[in-house]
C-alpha cells in the first residue's frame, strides 16, 4: 500500500534526526549524549526532542537541538483565513463556519557551539496540508498542501572560505532542481533575517521559502524550471535536509580546534544577544509555535542560545575600527553572493 505524503514525511524526518544527532555525537567522545525525549500532544500528535547542553569549557557544543513534531487537529475559521492570506493554496470564504483538519510535520535543527570560530547553524524542513476529514488515519481528501525551509549560519567572525562552502553547497543542491531556485530563497533568506531595529542581518543567510506546492509561487518567475507534483517537491525537502550535515560538519570540524580568547567569547554573547532579539521580535516559526495549543514551549524556544550578552554602547563591532569584529559587523550589513 503506498504511503500518504504525511506518513512519508513522517518517517523521512524520524530518519534525518537519527543522522544528524548521531553525526554531533561522534564529533566529541567526551561530550555527554543527546537527551532524548518523546512527547504527545493532547489535541493530536507527537514529537521527539532531541537536545544537548554542556556546561563543561571542553566541549565542542554548547547547545543543539534536533526536534521533530508531527501534529495534527482542526484550525478554527479565523487561522484559516489567515493562512489564505499567506498561501494561495488555502481556500476561504465568509461563509466558512467550522474548523477545517490539519496536519504539519517537521524538524527543527539548531546548533550553538562554544568556540567563537564556530557559526552557529539552524535549519527547518516541514509539510503542512487541510484535509477533508478530521480522521488522522483517514485524513481523506487533501484540500490544499505545501512544503516550506529554512536553513542559515550566524557566524561570530569572519571566515569566507567557510561562507563559501555553506552556500556552494545548498546551491549545489538547489541547481538540479532548476537555476532559479538558490538565488531566489538565497534572497528571501537575506531578506527575512534582517533585524531592522539594528539595521543589520542576522548571519550570512542561506535559503528560505514557503508555501511550495503545484501552484505559481511568488519567489519565482512563471517560466522558472522548479519541483511541482508533490513527490518532486518532497524529493527536493529531502536533498536540502541530507544537505545539512556536509554543508556544517566541515566547518564545525575546521574551526572548533582553533583558538580564542575572553574577548572573542565576549563578542559571540553579544552576537547571541542579537539572535535571541531576532528570534524574540520578528522570526515567524517562534510565533506560531508559541501560538499553537498543545505544543511545549521548551521545545519552541530551544532555539534560543542558553548564554549571551547585552553591552550598553559597546565597543566591541565599531563600524570601521579595523578590528576582527567590524569586519564582521560589514558583513552582516552587506549581503553578498557566498556561491559565485
Amino acid at each position: 500500500m503506498t504511503k500518504s505524503m504525511r506518513e512519508a514525511v513522517v518517517d523521512y524526518i524520524e530518519s534525518l534526526q537519527g543522522t544528524i544527532v548521531r553525526g554531533l555525537e561522534g564529533i566529541d567522545a567526551s561530550a555527554p549524549a543527546f537527551n532524548v525525549q518523546e512527547w504527545s500532544r493532547g489535541e493530536g500528535g507527537r514529537g521527539r526532542a532531541c537536545t544537548f547542553s554542556s556546561e563543561s569549557s571542553s566541549s565542542i557544543l554548547e547547545k543543539a537541538a534536533v526536534n521533530i513534531s508531527a501534529i495534527y487537529g482542526k484550525l478554527p475559521p479565523q487561522a484559516v483565513k489567515q493562512m489564505a492570506t499567506e498561501h494561495g493554496s488555502v481556500e476561504w470564504s465568509p461563509d466558512l463556519n467550522e474548523p477545517l483538519p490539519f496536519f504539519a510535520g517537521g524538524i527543527s535543527i539548531i546548533i550553538h557551539p562554544r568556540s567563537p570560530n564556530v557559526p552557529s547553524a539552524h535549519a527547518n524542513y516541514r509539510y503542512f496540508e487541510i484535509t477533508q476529514n478530521s480522521e488522522h488515519e483517514s485524513p481523506g481528501q487533501v484540500r490544499s498542501w505545501w512544503f516550506g525551509g529554512i536553513t542559515d549560519l550566524t557566524p561570530s567572525y569572519a571566515f569566507p572560505e567557510d561562507f563559501n562552502h555553506f552556500h556552494k553547497t545548498l546551491k549545489n543542491v538547489c541547481d538540479p532542481y532548476g537555476a532559479d531556485l538558490y538565488p531566489a530563497f538565497k534572497k528571501c533568506a537575506d531578506d527575512y533575517f534582517f533585524i531592522s531595529h539594528r539595521n543589520e542581518h542576522r548571519g550570512i543567510g542561506g535559503l528560505r521559502f514557503d508555501d511550495l506546492c503545484e501552484l505559481p509561487h511568488t519567489l519565482l518567475p512563471a517560466s522558472a524550471q522548479r519541483p511541482q507534483t508533490a513527490e518532486d517537491i518532497f524529493a527536493f525537502i529531502q536533498a536540502l535536509g541530507n544537505a545539512f550535515l556536509p554543508s556544517y560538519m566541515p566547518i564545525l570540524e575546521r574551526r572548533a580546534p582553533e583558538e580564542w580568547d575572553e574577548r572573542m567569547r565576549r563578542w559571540q554573547l553579544i552576537r547571541r544577544g542579537r539572535y535571541i532579539e531576532f528570534n524574540l521580535v520578528y522570526d515567524r516559526g517562534t510565533k506560531f509555535g508559541l501560538a499553537t495549543p498543545g505544543i511545549q514551549v521548551e521545545n519552541v524556544l530551544a532555539s534560543m542560545p542558553e548564554t549571551a550578552r547585552w553591552e550598553y554602547m559597546s565597543d566591541l563591532g565599531v563600524e570601521g575600527d579595523g578590528t576582527r569584529e567590524s569586519e564582521m559587523v560589514e558583513i552582516l550589513k552587506n549581503p553578498r553572493d557566498w556561491a559565485a
